[in-house]
């Protein structure tokens, strides 16, 4: 018979025996199973690249895109979204579509936009349409891009009226969902800046063109797209010793995209000197850009102080040869059509407005 300390002695073994071996399913268990795996953060995705598809008429080689902004559905996206975004002015009443009507050829029907408080300049707002062919904005080209144009109306008291740039970025970073704008537009840090902000914007304004005018149609071969007045027009318009327009208005955008002093507005006690202002140079006195002449129907009133309300004054305006003045161009002479001539040529501008098309339309 086993002593009761052989016993014990067995059962403490045993006992320790069976903890070793649990201790040892436990570590192995433990071992095997798998910890869940954290979420990965997804990087985010490259900005997928635009191709425009440009309308009948426009020469999509004629573009002009910074190598430092190129093209792509986020940034536009963003950009349309600040155009219309009215955070961007003092007291959040006024957008960059404020003066820039889509249903008016993105120009203004007023003769001076209306800022912040109802505050005017003395400049007709310059129409959005076909930006994509043009370097230098502004009528006095003071802007050398779209992306440095985005900037100066959010800062112009008479316009948005932003006391700085850096009250711009604070009230958009505020808002959770420009903040995954500008990430998914910029990536990967997303960065809400100014140069951000105009890269956007000046993507989305490159978007906005006009093509396939009864001019664009009649070129391309429908010879009833055009009526005979207008026809009739387009001789004038293109005949050096009758219109001669086309000393200016060149090109499939209609400009020449320089600066020529036409004596718009010189008559005044203190005239606006336009380019002069800019480069100081001699001759450029009251100099302004020839604009596009695409929409002309639509985005009247018309010179850059919005002082021809229709195009059959601005005809006449050009047919008694401008406002003579010390620099008027050596282009503009009286034409001396005769009336019929004259609405002849109104009839072929017309015929130059067609399909306005921008981002999502």
């Amino acid at each position: 018979m086993r002593s009761v300390y052989s016993l014990r002695g067995f059962n403490i073994r045993l006992a320790l025996s069976i903890f070793f071996v649990c201790a040892l399913a436990l570590t192995i268990a433990g071992c095997a199973r798998k910890e869940p795996e954290q979420p990965k953060e997804e990087a985010p995705k490259a900005p997928a690249p635009y191709v425009m598809s440009f309308p009948l008429g426009l020469a999509a080689e004629s573009v002009v895109v910074p190598p430092d902004n190129p093209m792509t559905e986020e940034k536009i996206k963003l950009g349309k979204r600040l155009f219309f975004e009215k955070k961007l002015s003092t007291d959040q009443s006024i957008s960059c579509a404020s003066c820039h009507i889509p249903e008016h050829g993105f120009s203004d029907s007023r003769q001076f936009s209306a800022g912040v408080g109802g505050k005017t300049g003395t400049r007709q707002s310059p129409a959005a349409i076909n930006r994509v062919f043009s370097a230098a904005q502004f009528w006095d080209g003071r802007a050398k891009s779209l992306e440095e144009q985005a900037l100066g109306p959010v800062q112009n008291p008479l316009e948005m009226a932003m006391p700085s740039m850096d009250v711009v970025v604070e009230r958009l970073t505020s808002d959770p969902s420009y903040s995954s704008d500008f990430k998914a537009a910029f990536p990967p840090d997303g960065a809400i800046t100014p140069g951000n902000l105009a890269k956007a914007i000046a993507s989305f304004e490159r978007t906005i063109v006009s093509g396939k005018s009864p001019f664009d149609r009649f070129t391309a071969g429908d010879k009833t797209a055009m009526s005979e007045a207008a026809q009739r027009g387009m001789k004038i318009f293109r005949d050096e010793k009758k219109g001669n327009c086309e000393t200016c208005h060149a090109s499939f955008n209609f400009t020449d995209e320089n600066y020529n002093n036409i004596g718009v507005g010189m008559a005044a006690k203190k005239p606006d000197l336009g380019r002069y202002e800019v480069t100081k140079l001699e001759g450029h006195q009251g100099a302004f850009k020839t604009p596009t002449l695409r929409e002309v129907a639509n985005t009247a009133p018309y010179m850059h102080d919005g002082s021809e309300k229709t195009l059959e004054e601005v005809v006449a305006f050009y047919n008694k040869g401008g406002y003579r003045n010390k620099w008027l161009s050596p282009k503009i002479k009286p034409l001396k059509l005769t009336k019929q001539e004259q609405q002849d040529l109104v009839e072929f501008l017309k015929a130059l407005s067609g399909e306005v098309t921008w981002y999502g339309k």
